[in-house]
């Protein structure tokens, strides 16, 4: 059996309070509820305030992940936040965080892997705890996505919204029982990580200007070079094919079978996506938490917000086996198994 060192303490989460829905998109783009709600399972979705930054929205969640566990920022010994959408290009958004939530001289560094991003600063963070150089990480997924939109392109601007969501992450010494007499007992905790990049698929979903390669300029800005591209066609095949892959390996490594797991929370992109990693792990729709109908796609913060809403609602609950699953832009990948 699998002794885990690192294990989640306390969960949280940020919503902006404006929330959009389908019919308001109908007045900005070619577009209908009923073909945003068909395609992706959106809904509507929270964005944020003018004067509301992701710095904020951040450090919002990681006060409520520090309250869930009994803990203050003085307990803390590192700020992982993955982002695509930090406050300025320099410095990093943790900085920002670091400085919010109080929290003092620590390590406070942001990770560029979009929609993967919470799954890489779980992995990360679960290393500084296992080899002793860090006792509490909390680690943030973020995105402010809103202002990296082309809001006349139909085919992006209805995926996305705004949110945060956070865990602190700890040693893994508490004992806690399964509740039936087949699971196995062990300490709560990570069970298995993988995170994984394929570079050769970088243009499929990108942002083409800001960078050094292409530095922005009044035409790049014209033609929505500083916003998200996305060929959407490949980002499905490799999201389906990827979370699928992954997922397995990671069960694989935990020695457990998709029958043993209690849930799935997996990136919130695209329902039809969650249907096939669904159908292909052989693990039941209703096993699945799913909030993309309400929050459309947050990148980094999908899984964090789903996996606290699961927790404080009642259907996480100690004891149960929970697989997270992302995949975004790089391509980058990445899957988790806990036992909460």
């Amino acid at each position: 059996m699998i002794d885990p060192t690192c294990r989640i303490l306390g969960t949280g989460h940020y919503a902006p309070e404006r929330v959009v829905d389908n019919a308001e998109l109908e007045k900005l783009v070619e577009t209908s509820d009923d073909w945003i709600t068909t395609r992706t399972g959106i809904k509507r979705r929270h964005i944020a305030a003018d004067g509301e930054v992701t710095s904020d929205m951040a450090a919002a969640a990681g006060r409520r992940a520090l309250e869930a566990a009994g803990l203050n920022a003085a307990d803390i010994d590192m700020i992982i936040v993955g982002t695509i959408t930090p406050d300025t290009p320099i410095p990093g958004c943790a900085v920002q965080v670091q400085q919010k939530i109080g929290a003092m001289d620590i390590p406070a560094f942001d990770i560029a892997a979009a929609c993967a991003g919470f799954v890489y600063g779980m992995q990360i963070g679960q290393q500084f705890i296992t080899s002793g150089a860090a006792r509490c990480v909390l680690v943030i997924g973020v995105e402010l996505l809103s202002r990296v939109l082309n809001w006349d392109d139909r085919t992006t601007c209805v995926l996305f919204g705004d949110g945060a969501g956070a865990v602190v992450l700890g040693p893994s010494d508490l004992e806690v029982d399964g509740d039936d007499g087949q699971r196995e007992t062990g300490r709560a905790g990570i069970l298995s990580c993988g995170i994984f990049t394929d570079g050769s698929l970088a243009s499929a979903l990108h942002i083409p200007a800001g960078g050094s390669a292409s530095p922005l300029d009044a035409q790049k800005i014209g033609d929505r070079e500083n916003k998200v591209h996305m060929v959407g066609n490949h980002v499905f095949r490799t999201a389906v094919k990827n979370l699928t892959s992954s997922s397995a390996q990671i069960l694989k490594a935990s020695g457990l079978t998709s029958a043993q797991l209690d849930w799935v929370v997996a990136h919130q992109a695209n329902i039809r996506i969650i249907h096939q990693v669904a159908n292909r792990l052989g693990f039941p729709l209703d096993k699945f938490v799913i909030n993309i109908d309400e929050f459309g796609n947050t990148s980094s913060a999908s899984i964090p917000i789903a996996l606290d809403q699961a927790v404080r609602d009642g259907r996480i609950q100690k004891g149960q086996h929970v697989l997270m699953c992302a995949l975004g832009a790089g391509i980058s990948w990445g899957a988790a198994l806990l036992r909460m």
